[in-house]
């Protein structure tokens, strides 16, 4: 088959080696704009850019495919028989949906209904959920609302990060789409059930505050959800410092929400609801680096007493 694919980060760029490898025929490939990054805010193309120019493999970054005559030209041109998306970013007008003679299938990374939408990763470690995983789904004109045709769970390890996550996820993703494209013929479409939707809404930075009124348990959750992106934070005497790592414990010191009971090498514990605490074991301070509590402590003060700032923490 002739297939376009339509995707943007490294999630989807695992998936575009995958299929190359498989000597499947990409005519196309479809990725957001090069955008700026880095201190020097230079231009950087998407990590699915990267690998279709290695392979030698036409691209188009459209803005948007609503309006764009030309980009619905050149993928018309392209007569496909099959479009492969994956963390694209764009959203599909019908139109496009309909070009090729198969239909589209997405690479989504989330057990649908659950977590529909942007941020699927993160809100299923948020939640604290014990599995995810990835379904490979024919798509249609609702959010990732349609039939199902394969899906494969895995368990959320209870220190998993979005970032591991994001890698074990990846790496289903794309030999997922293999296996669905090798048996495509074969394979009967579930109807997604209309009980247990969620929507795994965009990650905002404004989100990114802990607030030490709830249980340490949530903020855990929390932490471990933003890594790496865009950090945990907290505020201490106006500073604004990320925290990286961290882990929920009982306490039995009576202290007000955001106090810190101890600050030394094994970590730095916060006084939480309900009995409990958040030891953070990693920081890193504005301008500075990613570092252990003990080594960031050597050059940050922060006495037991003292107390972060609970009432800023959706600011952080």
């Amino acid at each position: 088959m002739k297939i376009v694919f339509a995707g943007t980060p490294e999630f989807a760029a695992i998936a575009l080696q995958s299929l190359i490898a498989r000597r499947h025929e990409v005519a196309l490939v479809l990725t957001q704009p090069d955008r700026p990054a880095g201190r020097g805010m230079r231009l950087v193309s998407s990590a699915v850019k990267q690998v279709a120019v290695a392979a030698g493999i036409e691209v188009a970054q459209p803005a948007s495919l609503k309006h764009d005559a030309a980009a619905l030209a050149q993928l018309r041109a392209v007569a496909a028989d099959l479009m492969v998306v994956a963390a694209y970013g764009l959203i599909l007008p019908q139109a496009v949906l309909d070009m090729p003679l198969r239909g589209c299938l997405n690479i989504h990374a989330s057990l649908l209904p659950r977590w529909r939408g942007a941020a699927p990763i993160q809100r299923a470690i948020e939640a604290g959920d014990a599995a995810s995983g990835v379904c490979i789904m024919r798509m249609e004109a609702g959010l990732d609302s349609g039939p199902v045709l394969l899906a494969r769970s895995v368990p959320v390890a209870p220190d998993a990060t979005a970032h591991t996550l994001h890698d074990t996820l990846a790496t289903l993703g794309a030999a997922l789409i293999c296996e669905a494209l090798d048996r495509l013929d074969a394979l009967e479409p579930v109807v997604q059930a209309e009980t247990g939707v969620t929507y795994a809404h965009k990650i905002d930075k404004a989100e990114a505050g802990l607030d030490f009124r709830l249980p340490a348990s949530v903020l855990e959750r929390k932490v471990r959800a933003f890594d790496p992106f865009p950090g945990a934070s907290a505020i201490h005497a106006g500073a604004a410092l990320k925290v990286w790592a961290a882990h929920a414990e009982i306490s039995t010191t009576a202290a007000a929400a955001g106090q810190i009971l101890a600050a030394d090498a094994d970590g730095i514990a916060v006084a939480c609801a309900q009995g409990s605490a958040l030891r953070i074991t990693a920081m890193q301070r504005p301008g500075g680096k990613r570092l252990a509590t003990g080594d960031f402590l050597r050059g940050f003060e922060l006495a037991p007493g003292s107390c972060f700032d609970t009432h800023a923490a959706a600011q952080a």
